[in-house]
Order: C-alpha cells, then sequence, then structure tokens
C-alpha cells in the first residue's frame, strides 16, 4: 500500500512537471509582442526608380519610415562594430558582455556599460520606456532568445535600423539619412555610417549647441576600429575624419506632395509607395508650373494643375496639384482631383459619338446661327456666327452653337452615360439638371479623370492599329501605383470606334486651326498634337489637354477660390504651359489612319455629306464605318431659272420650254446670310424673276426666335431698354416691311437689324418682303427675368 501511493506521488509530480513546463514554454512562446511594433510609420512616395518625390511625417509626429528591405553595408559594418560586433554568433543574449559590463557597473558603482546586444536593445526598443532594472533586463534577455527564435539575424538587424532613435523626432536609419544629410542610407560616406551608428548611443548629441565634441571621439573611434578590423584602408580612415558633422535637419524632399495625400486618401498610410512617376519630369514641371505662375499671378491668376500621362499604359508619369512655393494662395489645394467647370473641354467626346452614330460626317456642315431652344441661348466665344461650320472645324474651332445643336440631336442622357462610362465620376446629377450646357461647361469634372479619357481613346486606337480589334478594357482612369490592378472597365461595346477617334484626332491637329477666336500658330511645336482647349463661364476655369502616341498632357489654370479673371481662357493660360511640357516630352510618330474600320464613300463636295444625285462635285473619301447611315445631302436642291441663267422662275410664270434646270447649293435663309459673311463666293438662292415668285422661303427671322419671352431691363434712368429684331433674306436687294401688332414700323434693305421699343406683353411681328413673301411671329415680353 505504502508503495503504492509512493509510485502516485511519483505520477502526480512528473505530471506537475510537465505541467510547469508545458506553462513555462507556452509564456515563453507567446511573450513575444504580435506585431513587435506598434508605432505607426510616415508615409514615403518614391519615383519609378526608387527615387524619393516626397514623405509626410507618422501620426504621432515621428519621422519613422516603415522597415527598409536591407541594411546598407556600411551601416551594417559600423553598427555591429560599435554595438555588437558577435552579432551573427549570439543567440540573442552574449554571456561575455553580460560578465564584462556587470564587472564594469560593480567597479564603478554604477551602470557604466550596458552589455545588451543589438537583439536586445530591438526587444527595449518595442517594449518602450522603462526603468532600467535587474528585472527588465532580465525581461529583455528572455524577449530577446524568442525574438531570436522567430526573425533571422538581417530581419532583427532591419527592425532596430528602422525603430533606433536618432535625435530629437527623427527615428529609423533612413529618416536619418534624409534628414541629416539629404540622400537615402545606401549613398552615405563612411564617415556619415559612423555617425549614424554612434547616435541611437547618445542621440541628444546630433543637435548644434551640445557636446558635439564627444560625438565627434565617438565617430572617430569607431572609424579606428573599423580600421583595424580591416574593414577600411588608412586613407579612407584619415579622409572619413576629416567630414563634418551635418548641421540642422534638413526638410524631406517634397516634389510631389499632392500625389502623396492622394495616396494616403487611397489606404496608403504609412507605406512605401513605389509610384509611376519620373522623378526627372516632375522636377521639370515644378519650375514650368513657377515659370508660368511669374506672369499668370500678375493677372491675379494662382493656380495650376498639371497631368502627364503614358498613353499606352495610363501610368501617371508627372504630376503637378498646384504651383509648388509657399507663398501661393490656396496652394495646398490639388487642382488635379478638385471638380472644376468643363467648359468645351467634352466637345470631343460628343464629336466621336456623333460620328459613331451617323449623326455627322468629318465634313458634314452643322448650323452656326443664332439659336434659342427652350429659353437657353448659346452663343460662340467670340459671340459670331459662320452660318454653316464642317463638323471637323466646328470642333477645332470650338464653336459653341453647333455643340449645342448636336448635343439635343444626339440626346443630353446619351451623352451624361457615354460619360459615365469614360469614368468621369463627379458628374452624376440627372440629365434635366445639366441640360444643354452640359456640354458648354455645365457639368464639373476632374483633369485627371479628363486627362485619362483622352488617354483611353489614344489607347483605342492604337490597338486597332496594332491588332485591328478593340477592347473595353482600353477604358481606364490614369494609375500612380505600381504593380495594381487598374480600374478599367471591361466588356463594355466599343464607346467610340478607332475611325471615329482619329477623325477627331485629325480635326484637333490640324495647323493654322483657329481656337476660341484666336489663332494658335503662337504656339510652334514641331510635333503633332492632337489638343482641346476648354474655357468655363466667367472665365473660372482654363483647359487644355494634348495626346501623342506617346504622351497625353492635360492641364487646368484658375483660382481654386472660383474667382474668374478676363485672362482665363483655355488658350491664352492653359495651352502655352501644355506646350512647353510637351517640349520636354521625347517625340514620337503620329496615329496611324485605321483604314480598315473605314469605308469609302461619294461625298458632296460643298456640304460633307453624303452625296445626291442633285451634288455636282463629289469626290470618294474615307468615312466611318457607320457613316453610311448619315443623311444625304439636303442642301443641294433643283432650281429653275429663267433663260439668261439670272432669274429663279417657274411654270406658271414662264415657259417650261425656255427654262434652265441646274442643281444649287441653297442654305437655308438664316444659314445662308451669316454663311455669306465668310464665303463671298457663296450665291445661294438667285432671285425670282419679277412678277414670277413662288413658295421658296427666301426670308427668315432671326430674331425674336418662336415663342420666345424677352425680359428688357432697365437702364440707371429706369427706361426700358429696346429689343433688336433681325431678319435675312436671300436677296441682298430685297426690302422687307415691318409690322408690329398690325401696325407698320419701318422697312430694311440690305442688313435687316434695327431696335425696337416693345411693351410688356403678348406682341406679333409681321414681316413682308418686296415680293410678297409673308411671315409672323409670336413673342412675349415679360416684366420680370425667369
Amino acid at each position: 500500500m505504502k508503495k503504492l501511493f509512493v509510485t502516485g506521488q511519483g505520477k502526480i509530480r512528473k505530471h506537475l512537471l510537465w505541467t510547469l513546463a508545458a506553462v513555462l514554454f507556452a509564456a515563453f512562446y507567446f511573450s513575444l509582442p504580435e506585431p513587435l511594433f506598434r508605432t505607426p510609420y510616415a508615409t514615403v512616395l518614391y519615383d519609378r526608380h526608387g527615387k524619393m518625390l516626397s514623405a509626410k511625417i507618422a501620426r504621432d509626429g515621428q519621422w519613422r519610415f516603415p522597415p527598409p528591405d536591407s541594411v546598407p553595408y556600411k551601416f551594417r559594418q559600423c553598427i555591429l562594430q560599435f554595438e555588437d560586433a558577435y552579432f551573427y554568433r549570439h543567440p540573442g543574449v552574449n554571456p561575455v558582455s553580460l560578465v564584462k559590463a556587470l564587472a564594469a557597473d560593480v567597479k564603478a558603482g554604477k551602470i557604466v556599460r550596458g552589455g545588451s546586444t543589438l537583439t536586445m536593445q530591438t526587444v527595449r526598443l518595442a517594449l518602450g520606456k522603462g526603468r532600467r532594472s535587474i528585472g527588465r533586463k532580465l525581461l529583455e534577455m528572455i524577449l530577446a532568445l524568442r525574438l531570436e527564435w522567430r526573425y533571422s539575424k538581417d530581419e532583427i538587424l532591419k527592425l532596430y535600423a528602422a525603430q533606433a532613435p536618432f535625435g530629437g523626432n527623427v527615428v529609423g536609419l533612413e529618416a536619418a539619412a534624409w534628414r541629416y544629410f539629404g540622400r537615402p542610407p545606401e549613398k552615405l560616406s563612411w564617415a556619415e555610417s559612423a555617425t549614424l551608428a554612434v547616435l541611437p548611443n547618445a542621440p541628444a548629441l546630433i543637435h548644434p549647441g551640445r557636446n558635439r565634441t564627444l560625438l565627434l571621439r565617438k565617430r572617430n573611434r569607431l572609424l579606428d576600429k573599423l580600421y583595424k578590423q580591416h574593414i577600411i584602408d588608412s586613407l579612407t580612415c584619415a579622409l572619413a575624419k576629416e567630414e563634418p558633422l551635418p548641421g540642422k535637419p534638413k526638410p524631406l524632399p517634397q516634389l510631389a506632395a499632392h500625389l502623396l495625400e492622394r495616396a494616403i486618401a487611397s489606404g496608403y498610410e504609412g507605406r512605401r509607395i513605389h509610384s509611376t512617376i519620373d522623378k526627372t519630369l516632375q522636377q521639370n514641371l515644378r519650375q514650368i508650373a513657377r515659370r508660368h505662375y511669374r506672369y499668370l499671378s500678375a493677372a491675379k491668376v494662382f493656380n495650376t494643375g498639371i497631368i502627364v500621362l503614358n498613353t499606352s499604359t495610363g501610368e501617371i508619369l508627372g504630376y503637378l496639384g498646384n504651383v509648388p512655393g509657399q507663398d501661393v494662395p490656396s496652394q495646398a489645394v490639388d487642382m488635379v482631383t478638385a471638380p472644376r467647370s468643363t467648359g468645351s473641354i467634352l466637345k470631343p467626346f460628343l464629336y466621336a459619338r456623333a460620328l459613331k452614330d451617323g449623326l455627322i460626317l468629318p465634313r458634314s456642315l452643322l448650323p452656326d446661327i443664332p439659336t434659342e431652344i427652350a429659353g437657353y441661348h448659346p452663343k460662340n466665344f467670340d459671340r459670331t456666327y459662320s452660318g454653316a461650320v464642317p463638323a471637323g472645324e466646328a470642333l477645332a474651332r470650338s464653336l459653341n452653337v453647333p455643340a449645342v445643336r448636336l448635343l439635343q440631336t444626339y440626346g443630353v442622357q446619351r451623352f451624361l452615360d457615354d460619360l459615365h462610362r469614360l469614368g468621369l465620376s463627379t458628374i452624376q446629377r440627372p440629365a434635366e439638371h445639366y441640360g444643354l450646357s452640359l456640354i458648354l461647361g455645365g457639368a464639373e469634372a476632374r483633369l485627371d479623370e479628363i486627362t485619362g479619357a483622352y488617354a483611353s481613346m489614344g489607347r483605342v486606337l492604337m490597338r486597332y492599329n496594332r491588332t485591328g480589334t478593340y477592347d473595353g478594357a482600353d477604358y481606364y482612369g490614369p494609375v500612380f501605383v505600381e504593380q495594381t490592378s487598374r480600374k478599367s472597365r471591361p466588356n463594355q461595346d466599343d464607346i467610340f470606334g478607332a475611325e471615329n477617334i482619329w477623325f477627331v484626332f485629325k480635326a484637333l491637329s490640324d495647323k493654322d486651326r483657329p481656337v476660341e477666336g484666336e489663332d494658335w500658330n503662337i504656339y510652334t511645336s514641331a510635333r503633332k498634337i492632337a489638343w482641346k482647349t476648354g474655357t468655363s463661364f466667367g472665365h473660372r476655369d482654363a483647359w487644355c489637354v494634348g495626346v501623342t502616341p506617346g504622351y497625353t498632357v492635360g492641364v487646368w489654370v484658375g483660382n481654386a477660390t472660383g474667382e474668374g479673371r478676363p485672362g482665363i481662357t483655355g488658350t491664352r493660360t492653359a495651352a502655352p504651359l501644355m506646350f512647353d511640357v510637351f517640349k520636354i516630352l521625347p517625340g514620337k510618330s503620329w496615329f496611324q489612319k485605321p483604314e480598315l474600320a473605314m469605308k469609302k464613300a461619294r461625298v458632296c463636295e460643298e456640304s460633307g455629306f453624303l452625296a445626291s444625285p442633285k451634288c455636282p462635285h463629289v469626290r470618294t473619301e474615307f468615312i466611318p464605318g457607320n457613316g453610311e447611315r448619315s443623311r444625304v445631302c439636303p442642301y443641294h436642291i433643283t432650281v429653275h431659272l429663267d433663260s439668261t441663267g439670272t432669274y429663279r422662275v417657274n411654270s406658271r410664270c414662264y415657259p417650261v420650254d425656255k427654262m434652265i434646270t441646274r442643281n444649287m447649293f441653297v442654305l437655308p435663309p438664316v444659314m445662308g446670310w451669316y454663311y455669306r459673311r465668310r464665303h463671298p463666293e457663296y450665291q445661294g438662292l438667285p432671285r425670282a424673276l419679277p412678277g414670277c415668285s413662288d413658295d421658296a422661303a427666301a426670308m427668315a427671322l432671326v430674331y425674336p426666335v418662336r415663342r420666345a419671352r424677352i425680359f428688357l431691363p432697365r437702364d440707371l434712368d429706369s427706361i426700358r431698354q429696346k429689343m433688336v429684331v433681325e431678319a435675312t433674306h436671300n436677296d441682298p436687294q430685297a426690302v422687307i416691311y415691318w409690322h408690329l401688332d398690325g401696325r407698320f414700323i419701318r422697312s430694311t434693305r440690305g442688313r435687316h437689324r434695327f431696335e425696337l421699343y416693345v411693351t410688356p406683353g403678348h406682341h406679333v411681328l409681321g414681316l413682308v418682303d418686296s415680293y410678297g413673301h409673308a411671315l409672323k411671329r409670336h413673342f412675349e415680353v415679360v416684366d420680370r427675368p425667369e
């Protein structure tokens, strides 16, 4: 019985020992914090070649970079020789060093030597501040052993290099290298590496005014040790000792501060961000922006945004959110992402879609006449009208009236859907909110998304020329981080079509094209660029986007506050800046013509529409693939003339056997009247033979338009202003007799335009010409503006 009892006690003790061992092992295994460091890191932005662009301090106010991929050779040798020469030999604790430290401390009667390994120091940094004691030291030793079990020696060294204090709010080797020497740690000299190696031991010595002589002695002793260990030679040691200590901390680079903030907002805070930016290009963009700021600021125009994309990939090569400089108003606002009124910058998208739908052909004439649509009165930038303009020229000249009329035909909702498919995220209100003003700046968009849409068009065209195929994944926004998935929109249908993009780019790249009433020849460029400007209402925003096969450049100029200035136009302020950017970019060949996507057709020479049998001058040319759905020329009609070919006649007043029949180019009266101003050769409809009038519409009212509601403001003397009435006639010699509410007012010949005083209320304006043609127009004058 006694033997059985003793045996039972032995089993219990054995079980307790195993339990205790298991508990101790578990305590040891789980003793190390996970993660080891919970400190926040600075966010660091690098360019595509690994060069630093910008950095932002960590949330705790410390300059602490994320752990490095490796520790540079020079610093590695310096820190090992200064702190822990046996680092790669011990298991985390060096008994020899501890014994020597204990002996030295006992002899001095105070702590004069620590004996801690680099592993123990890493643990100490992870634990944070605490009173130095034997218990603390034992804990550091235990955790150091555990740390060595979890991490390799190189990983531990990287942790130490990232967390060691280097004075003030500078933490970690990389932050110290940039703050004290202005360059990355791998480019430090032996003297600089030795300085940083001794600093964590006494970080306060780095500050000017402190005992920097002690820092110098420490550094030089370390250099001597490196020499004795045959790590450096005597000449290197001597030269290193001659190098001065660093002065006050240097500011970190801030070449792309706005892009850094954008990256942080995108979830990259506290990380190393390897971007697609090219540092050299970024520096050049800053110089260009500063140069233009000197004269723009004189006109009270203070803010600029620039973005440069690789057309093929959509990668952002240059990103300037605003003019660099502390004295720039609203400098912190990122104008690349700020929604701004688009002006005319969306017009190429509409023209490409209209070409794809067969609504227009590249040269088909569009009306450019005074227009009123449901109370909306669009006007061209230069306040003039051309009557009829080829579609490509209307786009190149950025004419507003043809664009508004084209949008009305195409449909606001359809165009809004197209913009969403292009990735314009800020145009989210219903079509009724924007109306026809959508094409003239009624919506707000971001410079990066607009530029990205232009680049997508270039990619689609290049892919088709390269492969003969289309891929919806080519439509995506700009990307600025390497090895990230693009926000593409695959599996969608062809938004524009390669051939339609080519015709749009051709219109936007032709030299000697007038832009917004100005001659663009003042911007000389040796390369071919498809470029478009835009100016918002009130001169608040100036845009310019240019596309080549190599690059797409977007520029916005204005005031972040929204204040308009008379000088803010796309042509005067944004275009010169864009051309300066293209001057520093490598040249490349132009887009190929995608003939496989086109068709050949007979096109009317005068009107640009598909030729009808009545078109006397026809040429065969390439048109878009869907161009066959376009209208047949509506402006060539059959006209019967007298035997001299001078007067228009008909069978009711002239012998049929003496008539001459001709097919003539005849525009509607209002279009023809304005068209003749720019084209003196235009003949229009011949005059009718006296006494031989017909039903042809020889006369038309320009203003007031149908069902117009007109507000006539009062001047400073409270006198109501007059309204302007205007009409056109195919016969420049015709006389028009004007009547208001049945009462004769006056007659006009030549230019049928004059001012007329009209009281509030409903009115009828009647016109009768000298050939008996008559027309009426109802309108209303209101007391208050609507």
